[in-house]
């Protein structure tokens, strides 16, 4: 299912954006957003079809079709031990959407929430576009120890929520469960919200495991909002589709009010909850081959970038983007993606503030969700445009 001969790269040059196929010039190879360059499982397409077959497309409800709330709670239950109920999830239109649904139901002007620092810009995007200030909290991109004193210090009197993301883009960090008692520990001390981004959570690299921040005890359940998608998962980006998860009603009101559900004016398409009930109930046998071929490329993509001159990649025990150490080549991340663009004809993600923060300066991160084939040809032409 994983090999190159199974991508189609004539229909990803043709649907395939966000600084893809689509949208890169032809000869380019676009290691760059998260997203698998393999078709999905075909129960999702056979799903969707099934549905569509009666030709009727009506309204679905504000809250989510009941059979895609029972699976996903089911997910939640069975696969992350979160005693989650179907009355207290609700889809949202993509897990992005969801992380600002969340600050728009906890921040008001003027509070601050404490996000990662480097970290996707979802986080801080969110938090002040509902007029709240990011302050970060520094991950380190190696094998240091977060310093959670650090962390505390940085709770104030307008501290009203700190923002997980686990397994973390970009660093591929999985976040251990005494690391993650610490965090429930003092929101709860703090009565701060925890808000869990868990899109990344399928993929974990053994030994590592994931835990859920939720599933630690009732009392830090009671301070998570959970976030997640299936694009990361299955390859349904273009679907739009992600979920919602509360712990208790007063929390799930306060989400569903601020997601605008109750109108016409947000909600998620009725398909691609149709296709999220095929993936979570049908497709764990590709989503297990899927991992299983991640974690070889992985191995690949880290030795192929460890014996490059300049670059220091630590492996990533989840998510399937390398992040790699390239100060030592004398480079701006800015500058070395775009040589590595114009010369190698590789296209990676600069580790740039407008990106991950401030934090992630002299790295640059490339996704390696596609083939052997794709990977070390784009490593050999990174070695040979650097060692000449």
């Amino acid at each position: 299912m994983f090999e190159n001969h199974t991508i189609n790269f004539d229909i990803l040059k043709q649907r395939a954006f966000n600084l893809r196929w689509a949208t890169v010039p032809e000869g380019v190879i676009p290691l760059t957003a998260a997203d698998p360059d393999f078709p999905s499982a075909p129960e999702i397409a056979e799903a969707i079809i099934r549905f569509t077959r009666d030709r009727y497309l009506s309204y679905g409800p504000p809250a989510g079709l009941p059979e895609f709330k029972e699976s996903v709670a089911r997910f939640f239950q069975e696969k992350r031990q979160i005693p989650a109920s179907p009355e207290l999830l609700f889809p949202v239109d993509s897990a992005a959407f969801g992380i600002y649904v969340i600050c728009k139901a906890f921040l008001q002007a003027g509070d601050e929430a404490i996000i990662f620092d480097p970290v996707d810009f979802l986080f801080r995007y969110s938090v002040e576009n509902v007029g709240a200030l990011a302050v970060p909290f520094a991950i380190p991109a190696t094998d240091e120890a977060v310093d959670f004193d650090r962390l505390e210090q940085l709770v104030g009197k307008k501290t009203k929520m700190i923002c997980l993301c686990n397994p973390l883009n970009p660093t591929g960090k999985v976040f251990t469960r005494a690391e993650l008692t610490r965090i429930g520990e003092l929101a709860v001390k703090h009565n701060l919200i925890i808000l869990s981004d868990e899109i990344w959570s399928d993929i974990m690299f053994k030994p590592h495991v994931f835990t859920s921040i939720a599933s630690i005890n009732e009392e830090i359940r009671n301070q998570t909002v959970t976030v997640t998608g299936y694009s990361k998962s299955y390859g349904l980006a273009g679907l739009r589709i992600g979920t919602v998860v509360a712990s208790n009603t007063a929390h799930y009101e306060r989400l569903f009010a601020a997601s605008l559900h109750t109108s016409t004016i947000h909600g998620a398409n009725v398909l691609s909850q149709v296709a999220v009930v095929a993936a979570l109930d049908e497709c764990g046998y590709w989503l297990e081959g899927f991992v299983s071929h991640l974690q070889r490329m992985r191995d690949l993509i880290t030795t192929g970038l460890n014996s490059i001159e300049g670059f220091h990649c630590r492996t990533p025990e989840g998510c399937y983007v390398a992040f790699t150490d390239i100060k030592a080549t004398g480079y701006s991340s800015a500058d070395l993606a775009a040589r590595l663009l114009s010369d190698a004809k590789v296209a990676v993600v600069p580790g740039s503030k407008q990106w991950f923060g401030e934090g992630a300066e002299g790295f640059i991160r490339m996704s390696f969700a596609t083939s052997e084939n794709v990977i070390s040809e784009a490593i050999q032409r990174i070695k040979q445009n650097l060692n000449s």
